[in-house]
């Protein structure tokens, strides 16, 4: 599915990797149409070198699954597919089976806005192996991109300080479906306005747009060009002041506020997008005060991002807005969020119990947690989130009140004084989203009290303080049987 058109449902199951495709035809032909998986979404690293995400994304997943469906065109584009060593790749009862396939998994998340840390599962998938297996690629490309920008976003917005931060990123995002994800996952991250009209009529985002330097270009004087926008647009004029010489851009700004008070009218702001920004805006800000129009806003732009606006708020720098666009629009300098979907637990009908499943990898990094997974946020009494603790409930809790860095089994925390609130919820049973599709408002919201919760310590930019994100114990002394287990090579991946 694309971002911007549901109209071609079948385009949903297509926009995947060909290797989803080969193994659900060879889950079909070993006859495990009816086996489960249980997979995890999750991170291993927090993006930007910080200390937490913003999961995002999730609101599209049910639709997505309930769009997940081959119609004839499809299947005769995969009958077509050549196998490298000759012959078609895709055989006709697999095809015939994905004719009448529809999507049977269940969906759990981290609500959509939440905070999420390294290593816990952002979402859990369950059901048929072969439908986990086939909807894999379009869910990671929904929530990986969705939560580097959101966070991404939640990182600008807490350098701003309060002050409005407009995303001005759709000529520089990756096409217009990045486009459109930028402006719905930076509105949940925070940010007040979007440049882009298609994101505004879409997802009911506020959109926010004056003039280019071209508009200025277009007259004969500066001049003439701010009196023509003010009389075109009255009600929404800002003025860019760097076409020429911020300098004279002030005073002919001033000259337009002057004559729009006499109509009645107001200024609303200026906008400078280059040179100096600091002393720039302590310029204009001296010169609009000095002139009796103190109510002008400052709006600033040019490839800003969180360290850009920090810096300027340390210089003093009067801005009241910020216009960001590459560096959103693109998560610079980290480009994707480094998301993965992993096996946890497996059982041969939904009546069996859940075998749990890990995977080692050369890398000890790269080690899995097994089980079917949730999380358990402990807040203290200011509300202040303290730790996540991942719980397998198939698995003896013993004490419940302290928990095993999920990397380091000699490091434990007590959680004691702390209260424990289940952070993940059901979006999707058997195929159908659950409930009614939450706003994107209510996912704004949500973020920007999670946000606002969040230890300063673990926001700063600059070594972040680690947010303790933990095993239950049974489920830790489950992890280190298995891996045991697996390290001896016996083949057995059971409970012990």
């Amino acid at each position: 599915m694309a971002l911007t058109d549901i109209t071609r449902p079948s385009d949903v199951a297509l926009n995947t990797d060909l290797y989803e495709l080969t193994m659900a035809q060879g889950y079909w032909e070993s006859g495990l149409v009816d086996g489960e998986g249980c997979f995890n979404v999750f991170f291993r690293d927090a993006p930007f070198n910080g200390g937490y995400a913003i999961a995002c994304g999730m609101g599209q997943i049910a639709d997505l699954v309930e769009n997940f469906v081959y119609d004839e065109e499809s299947l005769a584009y995969l009958a077509s597919i050549p196998a490298p060593g000759g012959g078609a790749l895709f055989k006709p009862g697999f095809l015939d089976y994905l004719r009448n396939f529809r999507m049977r998994v269940s969906v759990w998340a981290i609500p959509e806005g939440e905070l999420a840390f390294a290593r816990e599962p952002m979402v859990r998938v369950q059901g048929p192996i072969i439908d986990c297996q086939l909807i894999e690629t379009a869910l990671l490309n929904l929530v990986n991109f969705q939560t580097l920008v959101a966070t991404k976003t939640a990182r600008v917005v807490y350098a701003a300080e309060g002050h409005p931060v407009s995303d001005f990123g759709l000529r520089r995002a990756q096409g217009p479906d990045g486009g459109l994800a930028v402006a719905r996952a930076s509105y949940i991250g925070g940010a007040s306005s979007t440049s882009n009209v298609l994101a505004g009529k879409i997802y009911g985002i506020p959109v926010f747009g004056t003039h280019a330097h071209s508009w200025v270009m277009s007259f004969p004087t500066e001049l003439d060009a701010f009196r023509a926008f003010a009389a075109s647009s009255p009600k929404n004029c800002v003025l860019l002041l760097d076409t020429y010489d911020v300098r004279q851009g002030i005073q002919n700004a001033i000259t337009v506020g002057k004559e729009m008070e006499e109509r009645g009218e107001r200024l609303s702001a200026v906008r400078i997008d280059s040179g100096d920004l600091a002393k720039l805006s302590k310029m204009a800000r001296a010169a609009f005060d000095e002139a009796g129009l103190p109510y002008v806003k400052i709006s600033a732009s040019n490839d800003l991002d969180e360290y850009t606006i920090q810096s300027l708020f340390a210089q003093g720098a009067p801005i009241d807005s910020f216009g960001v666009g590459t560096k959103l629009a693109t998560c610079d300098p980290q480009p994707s969020l480094g998301g993965v979907y992993k096996l946890s637990a497996t059982r041969e009908t939904t009546k069996d119990a859940w075998d749990p499943v890990i995977k080692l990898s050369e890398q000890a990094y790269k080690r899995t947690i097994p089980g079917v997974q949730h999380i358990r946020r402990y807040y203290d009494a200011a509300g202040v989130p303290v730790g996540d603790m991942i719980v397998d409930d198939s698995v003896d809790m013993g004490d419940a009140s302290s928990m095993v860095n999920v990397l380091d089994e000699l490091t434990s925390y007590d959680l004691t004084d702390a209260t424990p609130v289940e952070l993940m919820v059901k979006l999707v049973e058997d195929g159908h989203g659950v409930g009614e599709a939450e706003s994107i408002e209510a996912s704004k919201a949500r973020c920007r009290e999670a946000f606002m919760h969040l230890d300063p310590a673990v926001k700063r930019f600059l070594n972040p303080q680690y947010y303790p994100v933990g095993l239950e114990r049974g489920l830790a002394r489950l992890r280190n049987e298995l891996a045991l287990e697996e390290a001896k090579g016996s083949g057995r991946r059971s409970r012990a």
